[in-house]
This record gives structure tokens, C-alpha cells and sequence, in this order.
């Protein structure tokens, strides 16, 4: 590989990219700088460490040890460095279909009963070993950990656990799929992450199925997809925008991925790869893909996704933790000492607060995961640590973190943490354009509760959203408007708003109230305001006005 900094193409000198970046011949070195002075560590560690150099991180905030890792293994394949022999792991594959007694299945921790007959809800981490099990005992493929990330969904029928389902990263290699959605490598590179494979479907046998109702597997599907994107970004930091799978054609038809309106694009060639090498079985399947987004595959050919420059390693990981409020009157540890922690004090090593703030202030930093926090709280320095109610020589591990963070009230954390921090947010909006927007959480439905409806303050200039309140069940969006607006100082700014919030309570609240000015949508919903505005003569006025009656501007003067 001569210099270190290229690969050979066809007798020619290239230069080596990894996450669009160029690594030239001062990289490569500080590479080899790095493996050298590693002596003794893992090749895992040693990825972490040039990681945390180059500051390559995934979208969640966690360092891309797993791609870096790849990286190195390259780099040694060319001469270029030398690693640390690889430390051979039991084939988990062989055990996969192990034999499974009689004893008794793990069980999954089951909804409290709802006015919804099917729920559908991501796999909880003390449900791994009864997901594990049954996919053992009842999937003719037993249960085998895919690469990458990975999402299972649990189905519920009247409380009764009814299916399993298992999300993961998508093929590297799949015709069938890149000749539908039309992209080049480069696309396929930048945006594979964007699409997920269905790895496991699994309805569990059980008796009584004929009562369950007609087209039980479609539905349970159509209700994981609805949910995925969202469920996949909670977890892994970014959305999904496409989902595939692979259909067997010797064992089934694909009748419930036909009836969920899944796309047939092809079959596979009829490989399969094991580790580094492809051998031909001869048995193709049927690809089938959905898309989870209505503009999926022209997002997929972009040349550029918002959830790219994250992956690159362009998320900001840096707060000055001086400048939080942490002790005193509204301090962050007043704040979450309210909050009970239900662990059992024997054995506690890390008080909740100071874990508690800890993965407040990573989150912060945009830690999007449990182990991007661990990876923050384990950089702080001691002193740091400290301060924020933690141990100098001491620091909290991912299995502490994840298991407090999942005991404790979440929803009571993020609500009070979101109106510390407003409080303590110092903005200047004067003249900036501020749009009031009204979504409803993609996924938010659970069981009985209604989906969760939002009202959000969002900048125009970059979409920043400066303030978000929940709405109220028993409320709607209108109410909503007020209090999104309530800690925000926006004289002299200009709000926008749909129709829906063309109501003259708001407009007087905006314009009177708040001394900004108030651009509303007036549409059929205001059929006497439309008609008003219509006969007001819009000749007389500017031509720019005359392009869209249904527009009209409240000012401070009037």
C-alpha cells in the first residue's frame, strides 16, 4: 500500500476514504501511532481509541467502534498496521438450534389490560432470554445475534404474547432491492443505514388461534411497521426509511407480507455468505420491501441525508459543564434529587442524582443512547465527575447506567428536565421567523393511551425547535399555543402559523401579549374571514400579496 495513504485500483494509487473523508499519509500515521503505543489491548479498545481521536461517532453520539474496527482490519490486510491477534469467541451459530427441554419458557412482562386487542411494543431487556427461547424452540431458523443493530418487537393479543418480531441492519448486497430504488454505490453507502431487514417472524403456536380473528399476522405486522421508524430511533438515533425481507419460497408464500402491501422487486441469486466467503446453495428467495416513508426512495438516492453529517462524526459532543446550574435554587440536583429511585439500596455504588446527572448532562452533549452516555461520563474528567455528584475515581458502568435509567419514572425525568432547561435557555428571537407547529408522535399510541400530540416552537432559519409542550388529552393544539410560547421572549419576531391556529385569542396573545407579529393561514375553516379578506380590493396593495389571498398579517399597530 506504499505511503499508507492509498489503495491500489487497477495498478493506480487511490486515496483511501472512510466515513466521506479522505484519510491521507498524516492520518494513516497517527494510526500507526496509536496501534503502537496499544500494546496489550484489544482490538476492540484500540478502535475505540482512534475513534475517540478522529472523533467518529454514530448518529446516537457513541463512538463507531464496530466501523472503525473494520477500518483497521483493512488496513492490516494491506500491511499497513499490524493488530492484536483476534480472540476466538464460541460459534454461537452452531448452538443456535440447540435442544430445548421441557422446562418451563421464560415469560415476557405482559400489558395491563387495555381497550386495544393488539399491542405491539419493542422487546424489554430483561425479555431477551424468553425471545431467545422461543425463537429456539419454535423458528425453524432458532435465534442467531445479527451483526449491526437490532430491534425485536413482541406481539400482544388480549395480553397474550401471540408473536416475536426481529429488525436489523440491512444487506450490504441485494440487487433486487438497488435496482428498485435506483441508487448508486455511493448512495447505498451513505444511506443503507435508512433501511432495516426483517430477520424473524414468529407467531407462537397456541390454542384457541381460530378466536383470535382473521388475518391475526398481517395485522400484527402492518402494527410493527407502524411504529419501526420510531422505535429504531429511540434506540439507534436515526429513522428508517425503507424495510426489507426475505421470503423463503420452498416453505411459505409471503401471504401476510402480500396482504401488509409489501413490494415483490425479485429474488436473491441464490448465495449465502458465510464470515468473508459466498457459497451457492441454488435456493433463491423472494424480495419483498416497504417503503416506511412516502418519499423513500428519492431520500435514498440523495446525495445527502441529515442523518449523514451525524454519522461522519459532525455531532458536537461538547459541553462546558461550569456554566450548568447544578447546585442552589432550581439546581440540576435539587431537581433530580425528587426523583425516587427504586433500586435497592444494598449494594448501590453510584447515587441515582449523580448518575442521574451525569447522563442528563451527555444527553445534552447529544449522548442518543445508553452507550454514548457511558462513552461521555467515561471521558469526564474526574474533577468534572465530581461535580456533577459522581466518584473522581469511580465511574458508573453501561449496565449500571441501563438499569437505572430504565427503573426510574422517565417521562417524570424528561418533563422536568425539559423545563430546566428552558428556564435556563437564554434566547434572543427578535426578528427571527418562529413557526408554531402541531404533529403527532409517529409510534406514541400504546396500548389504551391516545397517541401524544405536540406543539412545537420551530425556527425558520434552521429548524431548531426553541420550546415543545405535550398536548393535554382532554385539549387540543389550540389551547396548546400559550404555553409553548410562555418562557420565550419574542419581541419584535415574526410567528407563523396554519390554519388551525388562526383563532383570534392566539393573535391577540402573539400580537398584544408577546409584541411580535403574528403571519396566520385563513382557509375554508374561516369561511367569513376568507370572504372578508377576499373583498378587501388586494388590487390596490403590493403584487406580492395578490399571489395567495388566504394570507394575511396581524401587526403591532393595528
Amino acid at each position: 500500500m506504499g505511503g499508507g495513504s492509498s489503495v491500489r485500483r487497477g495498478g493506480a494509487r487511490a486515496p483511501l476514504r472512510y466515513r466521506g473523508t479522505t484519510l491521507g499519509a498524516t492520518a494513516i500515521a497517527q494510526i500507526r501511532r496509536i496501534v503502537r503505543e496499544c500494546t496489550g489491548l484489544t482490538r476492540t479498545q484500540i478502535s475505540r481509541r482512534v475513534c475517540r481521536y478522529f472523533g467518529w461517532r454514530c448518529t446516537s453520539g457513541a463512538f463507531a467502534v464496530q466501523s472503525a474496527m473494520g477500518l483497521l482490519a483493512r488496513l492490516e490486510r494491506e500491511g499497513v498496521i499490524g493488530l492484536p491477534p483476534l480472540r476466538r469467541r464460541p460459534d454461537l451459530r452452531r448452538s443456535a438450534r440447540r435442544v430445548v427441554s421441557d422446562a418451563p419458557m421464560p415469560s415476557f412482562v405482559h400489558p395491563e389490560r387495555t381497550s386495544v386487542a393488539l399491542l405491539v411494543r419493542p422487546l424489554r431487556l430483561d425479555e431477551r432470554e424468553a425471545y431467545r427461547a422461543h425463537l429456539d424452540r419454535h423458528h425453524y431458523l432458532g435465534w442467531r445475534q445479527p451483526p449491526g443493530n437490532f430491534l425485536g418487537h413482541v406481539a400482544f393479543l388480549d395480553g397474550e404474547v401471540v408473536a416475536l418480531l426481529g429488525w436489523a441492519t440491512a444487506t450490504l448486497h441485494n440487487r433486487a432491492r438497488d435496482e428498485w430504488i435506483g441508487w448508486d454505490a455511493a448512495a447505498r453507502s451513505r444511506n443503507l443505514r435508512c433501511v432495516a431487514t426483517n430477520v424473524r417472524f414468529l407467531m407462537l403456536p397456541a390454542s384457541g388461534v381460530a378466536e383470535r380473528g382473521k388475518n391475526l399476522a398481517s395485522r400484527v405486522l402492518s402494527s410493527s411497521l407502524h411504529r419501526l421508524s420510531a422505535d429504531w430511533q429511540e434506540i439507534h438515533g436515526h429513522p428508517l426509511l425503507l424495510a426489507e425481507t426475505f421470503v423463503d419460497g420452498s416453505r411459505f408464500l409471503g401471504t401476510c407480507y402480500r396482504a401488509s402491501n409489501w413490494i415483490l422487486v425479485g429474488q436473491t441469486s441464490g448465495w449465502s455468505r458465510s464470515g468473508k466467503n459466498y457459497s451457492f446453495h441454488g435456493l433463491p428467495k423472494d424480495v419483498f420491501v416497504f417503503p416506511l416513508h412516502r418519499r423513500a426512495r428519492a431520500r435514498l438516492c440523495a446525495a445527502d441525508h441529515p442523518v449523514n453529517a451525524l454519522e461522519r462524526g459532525e455531532r458536537s459532543m461538547m459541553l462546558d459543564v461550569s456554566r450548568l446550574p447544578l447546585e442552589g435554587q432550581d439546581g440540576l440536583f435539587d431537581l433530580l434529587s425528587t426523583i425516587k429511585d427504586p433500586r435497592d439500596p444494598r449494594g448501590v455504588r453510584h447515587k441515582a442524582p449523580g448518575t442521574l446527572a451525569m447522563a442528563v448532562t451527555g444527553v445534552l452533549a447529544g449522548a442518543r443512547g445508553y452507550s454514548a452516555i457511558a462513552q461521555w461520563i467515561d471521558d469526564l474528567p474526574g474533577e468534572v465527575r465530581e461535580r456533577l455528584g459522581g466518584s473522581r475515581y469511580r465511574r458508573p458502568s453501561l449496565s449500571s447506567i441501563r438499569r437505572l435509567l430504565i427503573a426510574i419514572d422517565v417521562a417524570e425525568l424528561n418533563r422536568l428536565v425539559g423545563e430546566w432547561t428552558l428556564r435556563h435557555r437564554d434566547l434572543d428571537l427578535r426578528g427571527e421567523g418562529i413557526a408554531i407547529d402541531g404533529k403527532t408522535l409517529r409510534g406514541s399510541r400504546d396500548g389504551g393511551s391516545p397517541p401524544v400530540h405536540l406543539v412545537s416552537a420551530v425556527l425558520h432559519a434552521d429548524g431548531e425547535v426553541v420550546a415543545q409542550t405535550q398536548v393535554p388529552d382532554k385539549s387540543n393544539e389550540i389551547t396548546s399555543v400559550e404555553p409553548v410560547l410562555s418562557g420565550l421572549n419574542i419581541e419584535g419576531a415574526t410567528v407563523t402559523g396554519d390554519a388551525m391556529f388562526t383563532q383570534t385569542e392566539i393573535a391577540k396573545h402573539i400580537v398584544e401579549e408577546k409584541n411580535a407579529d403574528y403571519l396566520c393561514t385563513v382557509k375554508d375553516n374561516q369561511p367569513t374571514l376568507r370572504k372578508n379578506i377576499e373583498n378587501m380590493g388586494l388590487e390596490s396593495f403590493s403584487p406580492a400579496l395578490h399571489d395567495d389571498v388566504s394570507g394575511t398579517r396581524a401587526h403591532r399597530d393595528s
